[in-house]
């Protein structure tokens, strides 16, 4: 079984360079037991199921799909399509994921930081301000139901 362990920090500063990508996702279910995304950059889709939030860790199953199979399930989201821009920036031993939101959630600007354990040291860098993970209103799939322009 996949497991993610995962930190979420608002970012409070300009980010350093790094690789990005445009991402586009949307959810087939928005059950907080299990939630069924979807997700397309330009090239690659994916289906990821994810578990129930057990501290800041859940199971996660994530397979790449076909992209015209993932644009057709677009179709097929409950709640809002999410679209940003997410910079992978290397600090460390770890890469920092920096979303930066656009759409309905525009001004939302999230770094976050997978992990291979809960109590596993991390390097965090001066542009890392407030820890928001346990703030649910910042998981993906409730920006989906309740965008950051609504708060």
């Amino acid at each position: 079984m996949g497991t993610e362990i995962e930190r979420k920090f608002l970012v409070c500063g300009s980010i350093p360079e790094g690789t990005s990508s445009r991402l586009v996702q949307a959810y087939l279910s928005l059950d907080p037991q299990r939630t069924v995304r979807i997700r397309l950059d330009d090239e690659t889709a994916f289906i990821t199921i994810k578990g129930e939030m057990e501290g800041i860790s859940r199971s996660e199953f994530e397979y790449e799909i076909p992209h015209a199979d993932g644009e057709e399930m677009l179709k097929l989201a409950e709640g809002a399509v999410i679209e940003k821009i997410r910079h992978r920036i290397p600090i460390g031993k770890h890469t920092w994921e920096v979303d930066v939101f656009s759409g309905a959630n525009e001004g939302l600007v999230v770094a976050e930081i997978e992990l291979e354990s809960e109590d596993e040291a991390f390097e965090k860098p001066d542009w890392i301000g407030e820890e928001v993970t346990s703030d649910s209103r910042y998981i993906n799939a409730c920006l989906a139901q309740k965008p950051f322009s609504e708060w």
